[in-house]
């Protein structure tokens, strides 16, 4: 499992990597999973603010992270309303 870096550091790695390549704000980390070469991290992103905030269209991005703190893989899962209570099926 993940042994060289820890779950914080991979989770801010994560965060780090997407938001400098999305240019995005990133708003947490959803889900922190260990892997055999790093870390699963599932982070969350406004794509598009409105007003309400309420109505701002989030983005789940999954990434891996290695043992080393890099980035080896991201992808964007779903994209979503801030305030969309619907299931949890990725579908809008």
């Amino acid at each position: 499992m993940a042994a060289d870096i820890s779950a914080r550091d991979g989770a801010a790695a994560a965060l780090k990597s997407i938001g400098e390549l999305t240019g995005k704000q990133t708003v947490g980390v959803a889900s922190l999973e260990p892997t055999d070469t790093g870390w699963k991290v599932g982070v969350e992103v406004v794509e598009e603010r409105r007003v309400p905030s309420s109505g701002d269209v989030l983005a789940l991005y999954e990434t891996e992270i290695s043992l080393d703190g890099d980035l080896l893989s991201y992808r964007r899962a779903r994209r979503y309303l801030r305030g969309h209570t619907g299931d949890e099926s990725g579908r809008s």
